[in-house]
């Protein structure tokens, strides 16, 4: 996977085993939360289903720019401890 992704010129980021935080599809989901689910009952899946999609349909579409805020590659250097 290295070789492939250095002849299409892409830079691999490793990531811990468990960093939610940096996972970009843990933030899409955290926003999907906020957004569609937080803090409702859904009396069917139907309703479920329809909630979820309609996020992704029309409500994600227009938050490009705050989903674009949340996944960056703005990672913190820390020195080791002495």
């Amino acid at each position: 996977m290295k070789d492939w992704a250095e002849v299409v010129n892409i830079k691999l980021h490793y990531l811990p085993p468990y960093s939610p935080n940096l996972n970009p599809i843990e933030r899409m989901w955290k926003l999907m939360n906020e957004h569609a689910r937080n803090n409702r009952y859904f009396s069917s899946t139907r309703e479920f289903r329809d909630v979820i999609s309609a996020f992704f349909s029309h409500t994600l579409p227009g938050m490009a720019g705050t989903l674009a805020s949340r996944i960056n590659d703005h990672f913190q250097i820390l020195k080791p401890a002495s």
